[in-house]
């Protein structure tokens, strides 16, 4: 079988979809994958051996100037028109999709040449460029079980898959948590300031001294953050860069971060807690909390509400009653099979 991969943007786009190529590949089908210029590099680094790459112009709509978001437009139709006639050459027997603006040529040439077309949304609020593909789409496969937005009117079938994780998630996946009072703090590539405001200042008013923070941050926020937790006596280690993601979430106690897809999905592969406080402008990343919140494994708190006082009082709670982390954490596991779901939906 020929498969057409379509995604770009992020990297949070990209692995979910390079897994796949692998696994499919893997089983011995063609993949033929497309992507646009911000992610190529990631693609060509990571993509199977065996894979041929198509490299599209194309790029996100969101821009606030009309005139960049006309010429983005104009982009994604000349792309549109080219992956139509790389169709016609290559004629795969399906396409997959991983979201993005850079999708949408791959699934609008899907829909022209008759192609049976899969499209996956990462998070659990449908985005805008796939809400837009929906009406190409003969099954929508979702990380979350539940995904609002969808448009009503969609003949598509929407199967709930997960979400593609790297290995090292998956060889970590229900370890039990390790007692130790370990706190893990991470924002994301670029740390988070209000993580970096609040997080400290609670843990000083806390009454558990015996706890350990490793907290991601911004370089440039690196120096400060380490001379306050060692002038207030906690031990810490702070880092701009955490090398060994998986490991440094499976030694937690509890995580508090930012909740993107990848970071949600990560937390339940491995089965921790976590206080998730989404980006105030992200619908997606308060629906992907909420989604995690309603599992039981922790707590979604807009960013409004995350205050010293609110976390002080939460920290001590949890960190007095192991037994209760050790319960979150076991409710936020959930088994990810996520890469044989999709290749099993997209070939049977």
């Amino acid at each position: 079988m020929k498969v057409w991969i379509a995604t770009g943007g992020t990297g949070g786009h990209v692995f979910p979809a390079l897994s796949v190529a692998q696994e499919l590949v893997t089983r011995g089908h063609k993949v033929i994958i497309s992507c646009d210029g911000r992610v190529k590099k990631m693609v060509q680094d990571g993509a199977p051996k065996n894979a041929k790459l198509v490299h599209i112009w194309a790029s996100g709509v969101g821009a606030k100037s009309k005139i960049n978001q006309l010429w983005a437009l104009f982009k994604i139709g000349l792309s549109a028109v080219a992956l139509s006639l790389r169709f016609a050459v290559f004629k795969p027997d399906r396409m997959v999709a991983f979201g993005g603006y850079a999708s949408v040529p791959a699934v609008f040439a899907a829909h022209l040449w008759k192609v049976p077309t899969f499209l996956h949304e990462q998070n659990a609020a449908i985005g805008r460029a796939n809400k837009f593909s929906m009406r190409w789409v003969k099954t929508l496969m979702t990380s979350f079980p539940a995904v609002s937005g969808v448009p009503d009117n969609t003949g598509a079938n929407v199967v709930y898959t997960g979400l593609p994780v790297r290995k090292d998630f998956i060889e970590l996946a229900g370890k039990p948590i390790p007692k130790k009072s370990m706190l893990l703090v991470t924002g994301g590539s670029l740390g988070s300031q209000i993580l970096d405001e609040i997080v400290p200042q609670a843990v000083v008013q806390m009454k558990n001294k015996k706890l350990f923070v490793m907290h991601q941050t911004r370089p440039e926020n690196v120096k400060s953050l380490q001379k306050f937790y060692a002038d207030n006596k906690i031990k810490a280690n702070v880092l701009s860069f955490i090398h060994d993601m998986a490991s440094a979430i499976a030694e937690s106690d509890l995580i508090i971060g930012r909740s993107g897809a990848s970071t949600v999905i990560e937390l339940e592969t491995i089965g921790r807690p976590a206080i998730l406080v989404p980006l105030n402008i992200n619908p997606d990343q308060a629906a992907n909390a909420a989604s995690f919140a309603k599992l039981g494994g922790g707590f979604s708190v807009a960013q409004e509400k995350f205050t010293v006082k609110w976390l002080a009082s939460i920290l001590s709670e949890l960190f007095d009653n192991p037994l209760r982390l050790e319960k979150m954490a076991k409710k936020a596991c959930v088994e990810n099979k996520a890469v044989q779901k999709i290749c099993d939906e997209v070939t049977k």
